[in-house]
């Protein structure tokens, strides 16, 4: 099975870094003198680069969305299904750029980076980041790779916050953006679900006021947690229920005491979060769910997204999925409205699944034809 899969992807990548020394003015006030980028590219540049993707990774995504890093490894890039040859975004076409966000915890300048004022590790004094900042990084990576305007910038939940902004920001240079399973601000429960994954995380006794890295200790316990909480909201009622229903993974029903009972979900989720503890860092963890809460893509424009839409000059195609109640389809609903009403070129298309809101990441054969058939609509002369 993973042979089939190499065979059919982007093969091996090797990440790449960009350090710029130019400073970064952020919109909390803070200014970076320099940073790093990581990031991937897949298939190739054309003549004039006109054949860009950006594609915008999600709250605990990175910059690897397709291929392997090396010939042993089993577990394919996020989106490897959608990127690759004869896909969705068809590297026979397309030039594909996927990095790591400003204050992620694989590669690119976060909380676990040295601060170079202390020569310690950033932690929690690593700046408040905004999705706005995130589009200046990466307008910068563009300028890096000579690349003018974007043939298409992708993205789903989080990601696709950051293409709503690229519309508005630089809107000369994006000619198509693809916005799924998102919205103009997230909603004030969701905003809830966000504080309990970081009070989970806070609680836990090695987090240490968020300097757990000076102290060689990692808050494994509320960052695992923390996954789960936002694990069960990713997921519908209908998914769980077909996935675990309410089967035993060990114990009997019949037992006297219950303390051996563990069923299937609660043993998957444990999983998730163990796995999760392993490789994401908790001070990146906050700092993007705070993106999250802080994104209102109306807030400068007098609260009318219309007018925030007005500038941008691109084609839109908004996806959402029926089961999705973390970025239900009355949010794209909101976002196409805007768009029409800004008498802006939108394409909307709700998807049935019952995957929830991980059904953006899935290879869904509607959704899949849907962005197939929009990527291939798009001009790279």
């Amino acid at each position: 099975m993973v042979e089939s899969l190499k065979s059919s992807s982007v093969g091996i990548i090797k990440p790449q870094v960009a350090r710029f020394e130019d400073p970064l003015n952020l919109e909390c006030g803070f200014t970076l003198d320099s940073f790093e980028l990581v990031y991937e590219t897949y298939g190739r540049p054309n003549k004039n680069r006109s054949n860009a993707v950006l594609v915008c990774h999600a709250l605990s995504g990175n910059h690897h969305a397709a291929g392997f890093h090396n010939e042993d490894d089993k577990r394919a890039g996020w989106w490897d299904e959608y990127i690759g040859p004869g896909k969705p975004i068809d590297t026979e076409k397309f030039y594909v750029v996927s990095l790591n966000n400003l204050g992620g915890c694989h590669g690119s300048t976060g909380p676990i980076s040295e601060n170079p004022t202390t020569l310690k590790p950033w932690g929690n004094n690593f700046p408040s980041i905004r999705v706005k900042d995130w589009v200046e990084t990466q307008a910068r990576l563009a300028d890096r790779l000579e690349i003018d305007s974007w043939a298409a910038v992708i993205g789903g939940s989080l990601g696709g916050m950051q293409v709503m902004q690229w519309a508005i920001d630089h809107p000369s240079r994006i000619r198509n953006a693809v916005v799924i399973a998102s919205a103009l601000k997230l909603s004030a429960q969701n905003i809830a679900f966000n504080e309990i994954a970081r009070q989970a995380i806070r609680a836990d006794p090695k987090f240490a006021g968020g300097n757990y890295l000076s102290m060689k200790s990692i808050p494994e316990q509320g960052l695992a947690l923390a996954r789960m909480i936002g694990h069960v909201t990713y997921l519908s009622d209908d998914a769980m229920a077909l996935k675990f229903g309410r089967e035993l993974r060990s114990g009997s029903f019949d037992a006297n005491f219950s303390d051996g009972i563990e069923f299937q979900v609660e043993s998957y989720l444990k999983y998730q979060g163990k796995r999760f503890s392993g490789q994401f860092d908790a001070n990146s963890y906050i700092l993007m769910t705070r993106a999250l809460d802080f994104f209102d893509l109306a807030r400068n424009y007098n609260d009318n997204a219309v007018e925030a839409f007005s500038v941008a000059e691109c084609k839109f195609l908004v996806v959402s999925f029926t089961t999705d109640w973390r970025f239900s389809p009355s949010r794209s609903q909101e976002i196409v409205e805007a768009l029409i009403a800004a008498k802006k070129n939108v394409t909307y298309m709700e998807i049935k699944a019952d995957e929830g809101h991980d059904a953006f990441l899935l290879p869904i054969p509607r959704y899949f034809q849907t962005i197939s058939a929009y990527m291939k609509g798009i001009e790279t002369n």
